[in-house]
C-alpha cells in the first residue's frame, strides 16, 4: 500500500479499554476504495479517511469503510477524525461542515469545553407491526416476550436504520447472548443495519443502556454507536421517555464487552426535534495492532 498518514483515536471511552477506536487516515485522496477498505480490514475497526471536499465552501471530506463495506456515515470516526485535526492544528475554526456519502454533516466546538459535537439529520421512527419479524427479532436475541417493555419493536433512523428493541431491564441487556450467525439475515428482512436492544437505567435520569449487532460490519458487536446513539434519542421520543423540556439523553455501550462508552445525544433545538441532533462524547490518541 502507498505511504498513509494513519493515526488511531479511541472516541467515547467511559473507562479502561472503553469507546471505540478507529484508523484515521489524513490525505487519503490518493488511495483506491480497495486500499481504504484494506486499512479497515488490517485493524478490524471502522475507518475514517480524510479527503478535499468537492465544494470550496465545505471544511472537509470524510469516507468511512469498516472491514466489509464502505460506509455512508460513522459517528464515532467522525467525531475522532475532527477531534485529530483540532488536535494536530488543522482545524481551527469553531464550526465545520464535512462532506458525506450521506450528507452534509455539521461539526461545532464548545468553546468552554472544547468538546466536539457533530450533527446528524431529523431521525424518522417506524414501528415494527409484523408479528413474524417481531417474533424473528426475539429469537435471534434469545429474549422472550415477557423480556421486552410494554412497547413496539421500532426501526429509527438519522444516517442508518437501526432496530430498536426495548428491554425490561440492564441485566437483561448485558446477558444477551444473540445468534450472531443469523443476524444479518433478520437485519435484511427487517431493512435495518443492525440491531440496538436497549434499557433505561432506573437509577440515573435520561440514561440508556444499549448494545449493538451489526448487520455486517465484519465483527460481532460494536463497543459504541454515535448514529445508533442518535437514532435511540428518537426513539426515547417516540416512546414517551423525554418529557416536558428535555432534549438530551446519555447512552451507554460496550460494557458487556469490557469496553465502557458513553454517548451523549441532544436535539439541536429542544422545541423543535425535526431540526436533528448533536452528538459528542471523549475522544482520546490510542494504538492499534492489526487485527489476527
Amino acid at each position: 500500500m502507498k505511504n498513509i498518514d494513519l493515526h488511531f483515536v479511541r472516541v467515547f471511552a467511559a473507562g479502561k479499554e472503553g469507546g471505540n477506536p478507529a484508523p484515521v487516515v489524513l490525505g487519503a485522496d490518493h488511495l483506491s476504495d480497495h486500499e481504504m477498505q484494506s486499512v479497515a480490514k488490517t485493524y478490524g475497526h471502522e475507518s475514517a479517511f480524510v479527503c478535499v471536499p468537492h465544494h470550496s465552501h465545505h471544511t472537509f471530506r470524510f469516507r468511512f469503510f469498516v472491514p466489509g463495506h464502505e460506509m455512508e456515515m460513522c459517528g464515532h470516526a467522525t467525531l475522532g477524525a475532527l477531534w485529530l485535526l483540532r488536535h494536530l492544528g488543522v482545524w481551527t475554526a469553531s464550526h465545520a461542515t464535512i462532506e458525506t456519502r450521506s450528507g452534509i454533516v455539521d461539526a461545532r466546538l464548545d468553546e468552554d469545553t472544547q468538546a466536539i459535537e457533530i450533527s446528524q439529520p431529523k431521525g424518522i421512527v417506524e414501528a415494527i407491526d409484523d408479528k413474524a419479524l417481531v417474533a424473528a427479532t426475539l429469537e435471534v436475541l434469545g429474549l422472550r416476550e415477557q423480556d421486552l417493555l410494554p412497547l413496539s419493536i421500532v426501526n429509527a433512523s438519522t444516517s442508518r436504520v437501526k432496530t430498536l428493541i426495548p428491554v425490561s431491564s440492564v441485566a437483561g441487556i448485558h446477558a444477551l447472548k444473540p445468534s450472531f450467525d443469523d443476524v444479518r439475515i433478520l437485519c435484511d428482512a427487517l431493512g435495518s443495519t443492525g440491531l440496538y436492544p436497549f434499557a433505561i437505567d432506573t437509577q440515573q435520569p435520561l440514561c440508556f443502556h444499549a448494545r449493538q449487532f451489526p448487520r455486517s460490519s465484519g465483527y460481532p458487536e460494536d463497543a459504541a454507536t454515535g448514529i445508533a446513539a442518535a437514532a435511540l434519542l428518537y426513539g426515547a421520543k417516540h416512546y414517551g421517555f423525554l418529557e416536558g423540556e428535555t432534549a438530551c439523553a446519555i447512552v451507554h455501550q460496550g460494557f458487556a464487552m469490557g469496553k465502557p462508552s458513553r454517548i451523549s445525544v441532544e436535539f439541536r433545538d429542544q422545541r423543535h426535534a425535526d431540526q436533528g441532533c448533536w452528538i459528542s462524547g471523549p475522544v482520546e490518541l490510542t494504538t492499534l495492532q492489526p487485527a489476527s
